[in-house]
């Protein structure tokens, strides 16, 4: 699998001086484990990262879409072109 799922979702307020964003991708290690990484900061910076490692690409799937909806639901969306 060559990283099939990949979203990167921003949230912004001005009037908050707010501006996060938060990728995920879901990968091969070199080991041949399916790893779901987690990336999340303020636009600009190179923020913190936090990698999963699974046995079961259904499970690491499960995972992604999972935080992706946590995400939708506090006001992340896709960045405007």
């Amino acid at each position: 699998m060559d990283c099939q799922y990949h979203i990167y979702i921003e949230r912004t307020d001005v009037s908050k001086n707010m501006a996060r964003f938060y990728a995920l991708e879901i990968s091969n290690s070199l080991f041949g484990e399916t790893c779901l990484t987690r990336r999340w900061g303020r636009i600009g910076s190179r923020g913190q990262s936090k990698t999963h490692h699974f046995a079961v690409e259904a499970d690491a799937v499960e995972l992604f879409l999972k935080l992706t909806r946590q995400k939708r639901q506090r006001g992340y969306r896709a960045r405007a072109v």
